[in-house]
This record gives C-alpha cells, structure tokens and sequence, in this order.
C-alpha cells in the first residue's frame, strides 16, 4: 500500500528542483571524500597506499552498484528515501575516521572487516541516492534530461571533492575532523531537503527533530575535535602525543613516553627515531661516508628534516656548507622550533653552515646547481610509489651529475634482515649508476639489525674507515663488523629498481609479510 507521501513531483518549483540539483552535486562531492578519508587512513595504517585505494574505490563503486539496483525495491516515498539515506551516510560517513583509527589499535584483527564494511555501506548508500534523484526530476524534466542533470552534477562534485580533500580538507582538518565535517554537509543537505519538501512529508517533525539530533552530534564532533583526536592518537601510539600536525604532505606526530625518557618522531604512522638511540642510527649514516678520504667540504642531504644527521655533519670542521631538501617546512620548523627535537638534534639547523629547502627532492636534484662532495639520502622506507621514485636508477643518475667526480654518496636502505630483498634491490640498483658500492649494517633496538650503502662512481670504495669525531657509538672496529652479513642477511640476487618498472615498490610490501 502506498502512504500519503506525494510521489508526483510534477508540480515542482524551481526552489525545490534547484536544492535538488545541489543536492546532487553535493552527494557526489561527499562520496569522493570519504573514499580519499577511508583509502588514506588505511594507507597509513596499512601502508602500501597503491593497493588501499584501489581497493577502497573498486569496492566503493561496486557497492553503488549493488545500490542503485537496490533501489528498485524502495517504495515511491521518494524524498523521504533520500533524506533517511542521507541521514544514513552522514552517521556512518561521519565517524568513519574514527572508527578505523580505534579499530586499529584495540581491534587489530577486525580491522580490515569494519574497513570494508564502512566502504560498502557508504557505497550502497551513495548508490541508493543517485536514481532516487534520478526519479524524483524525471517527473519535471524528460527522463533524457533528468539523467543528463544528474550525471553532469555527479561528476562535477565527484571534481569538487577530489580536489578539496588534498588542497583544504586534509590540511586544514586533518583526517578526524575532515569526516565530520563531510557528515555534517551531508545532515545539512539533508535537513534543507526536509524543510523544502516538508508539505509532502508525512513525519516531517521526526524528520526534522532527528536532522538536528545528528547535525548537534557532528557539531560537537568537531568542537570537541581535539580532545577527540589525542585520544584516538593516544590508543594508536601508546605513548603521550606532544605534537601532532596533518601538512599538506604528510602527518607529522612525535610522541613521549609516560614511563621513561623516549621521545619518538611518527611521519604517517612510521616511526623515524627513538631518543633512545637514534644517535646509532644517525652516527652510522653520517660517519663512515664522512671519514673516507677525499674533500668532504659540500654536503647534500635528501631527507633528514630532523635535523640529526646535520647534527653529526657540524662535528666536522672542514665542512663548509650543508644544504637540506626536506619537501615539507612544519617538519624543518619543528626541528628548529619544537624543545624536544630542538635539544634532540642540538640546533643543528640554526647553523650559518646550513641551508634548508623545502622542496621536493626528485625536483630539486634534477636541476642544475651546486656540484657536492657527500650526498647523505636520509629518506623513509620505500613504502608507497611515491617514495619508490627516490630509490630509482633515474633518481640515482641524477643525484650523479650533482656530486663531484670523486664524491660518495650513501642511502639509508631499510632493514637486511627484516626486508632482505629490500635492501639489496636499492644496494644492485646504486652499483648500477654508480659502479662502485660498499654495504654494512648497524643493531638499532626500536628498529632491529639496519643497513646503508655507500656508492662511488670514480673507484671501488676502500674500507679504511679513521673515525676522527667524538661518537657515542661508532668506532673504526665497529665499522669493519658492520661489513660482515651473516648468511641470512648476505647479498642475494635482486633486480634494479626504475621509475618505469617499480620493482622495489612491491619488494618491500612482499618483504613485510
């Protein structure tokens, strides 16, 4: 039996079809997002961020399938159906973030199941909308013209919200706040639909008094954002958040711990360092490419927005300019700006000796410019495509014609023994550029057993360490013990790695399984 709702919509003003236009465009635009929120979280999470997004929109919009095909069944209460589905979406749509943030830490195991679950019911929703929409204009306009309406609006929004994720939405509410913020145009658009057709709402009160219930919710949501994300962050990380920052490039968190000294630095989920003993990471990096002969007077590093690996470079007195390219400035301002990192890397960056540019690395070596003497590659693992294209041939090959031609230079290559394939792809495709290259490893307690590679392109690299700085770790005798990998660790057949054919990429995800 059909209610008393009308189902002819014949009769409407041009008030009503426009907020119907917008609505469209409107759904559209926040579908988009929670697809970007949801295939982000999960990229940080989870890593490998080819995959996650792939995943989170092939599943996304096989969900709006199913749907649309669903939508068949829905009786003729058209307005109704959209604004409950709309109701629908801001309330799963809202708290998505926050639901894969707490799932992650407490509920490790589930985790991909409330992913997939948010993905498709956000899906079959937005699925629901678009021929309910459909419907409703087809009863003003011919039905040629309603789809043509409806699918333009679609894409557009789809444009809308694609864009304003990176450029606004991620940077300037971060992931949380950005959720509900989508949740809360999504209760708006709905609660102006309930107003505007409310002489054909039958429960046009509950429509109305439950709109502002959800719409009061997501408000408080995002006044409350930060209580809300320190502790979402607090059950992520375990330890007390000091600092935490969405940039436009990457998430920045540094972390302290409640029963000890330690102080961590996070970039998108990953720990950097440890206080505890970043100082035998950085040493180990800095060091053996240091006290090779040769003149050592102009220091390129790529990475190392910390400022630590500087640290250990102004211990050197013949060195007379280091320069930084660090493509995101919240993470050379914290070094310079925030105590702990500040004490941590000993005001390294607020030495005349040091320039820092914010600037993408790829981008700022394929330029004409200064010729180096020791290039220090000081980038996070390889874990997402963006990052493979730093530990390519073609990146290497340029790196090559910004050194001098008896420059050295060395890259941190992730762990022998934890990504063994990993680490020997990076080490084939620097012998490959180069010619020349020397592997050794050091014992990290945060991160385990840790290698690096040196690569010359002038002659075979001579294993004669003189370590003439004060260290706390490294010494010439623990040098010559870190050139020695045991069996399973030991040097295996690997391909080189291209921006081309991405091979490293897909080493370092298989690695970690």
């Amino acid at each position: 039996m059909q209610s008393s709702e009308t189902s002819d919509f014949s009769a409407l003003g041009n008030k009503q079809v426009g907020v119907l236009l917008a609505s469209i465009l409107i759904v559209a635009l926040c579908g988009i997002a929670y697809e970007l929120i949801i295939g982000t979280i999960s990229s940080y999470l989870l890593g490998n961020s080819v995959y996650q997004f792939s995943f989170t929109i092939g599943f996304f919009m096989f969900a709006m399938g199913i749907g649309s095909l669903l939508s068949k069944y829905l009786d003729n209460n058209l307005v109704r159906n959209f604004i409950l589905v709309e109701m629908a979406i801001s309330l799963i749509g809202g708290i998505s973030s926050i639901l894969l943030f707490m799932a992650f830490p407490l509920v490790r195991a589930l985790y991909e199941l409330i992913m997939y679950s948010l993905i498709l019911s956000i899906g079959i929703l937005v699925g629901l909308e678009i021929p309910i929409l459909t419907t409703i204009l087809s009863h003003k306009v011919s039905i040629k013209k309603s789809i043509a309406h409806v699918m333009s609006l679609d894409y557009v929004g789809a444009l809308i919200g694609a864009v304003a994720f990176p450029l606004f939405l991620l940077p300037t509410l971060g992931l949380l706040q950005s959720s509900f913020a989508i949740g809360l145009i999504n209760i708006f658009t709905a609660l102006v639909n309930v107003v505007v057709f409310r002489d054909q709402l039958k429960h046009y009160k509950w429509l109305l008094g439950t709109c502002f219930a959800i719409l009061f919710g997501l408000i408080a949501f995002i006044v409350f954002g930060t209580v809300i994300t320190s502790f979402a962050e607090k059950h992520l990380y375990f330890d007390q958040v000091v600092f935490s920052k969405q940039t436009p490039y990457q998430k920045l968190t540094v972390t302290k711990s409640v029963v000890s000294s330690d102080q961590r630095l996070y970039i998108d989920g990953h720990i950097q360092f440890s206080s505890r003993d970043e100082y035998r990471y950085h040493e180990a990096l800095v060091h053996p490419i240091m006290s090779l002969p040769g003149v050592h007077e102009n220091i390129l590093i790529l990475g190392g927005g910390d400022g630590l690996a500087v640290r250990e470079l102004l211990k050197y007195e013949d060195v007379k300019r280091i320069d930084l390219v660090d493509i995101d400035p919240e993470m050379t301002r914290i070094a310079r700006e925030l105590p702990m990192l500040a004490s941590l890397n000993e005001h390294s960056l607020d030495s005349e000796l040091v320039t820092v540019y914010n600037e993408d690395a790829f981008s700022f070596i394929n330029a004409p410019g200064q010729l180096y003497d020791r290039v220090i590659v000081d980038m996070p693992d390889p874990h997402n495509e963006a990052i493979n294209k730093l530990y390519s041939k073609e990146f290497y090959t340029m790196v090559k014609r910004r050194m001098t031609p008896e420059a050295l230079l060395v890259s941190q290559s992730s762990s022998p023994f934890f990504t063994r394939r990993t680490f020997w792809c990076i080490e084939r495709t620097m012998n490959e550029v180069f010619g020349h290259t020397l592997s050794y490893h050091t014992s990290l307690p945060s991160f385990g057993i840790w290698g690096f590679n040196l690569a010359s392109s002038e002659a075979s690299i001579d294993a004669d360490f003189t370590v003439s700085v004060p260290t706390r770790a490294v010494t010439e005798a623990s040098m010559q013990a870190s050139l020695v990998f045991t069996k399973d660790m030991a040097k295996i057949d690997s391909p080189v790695n291209s921006i081309m054919v991405p091979k490293l990429y897909q080493l370092y995800i298989d690695d970690l399984k």
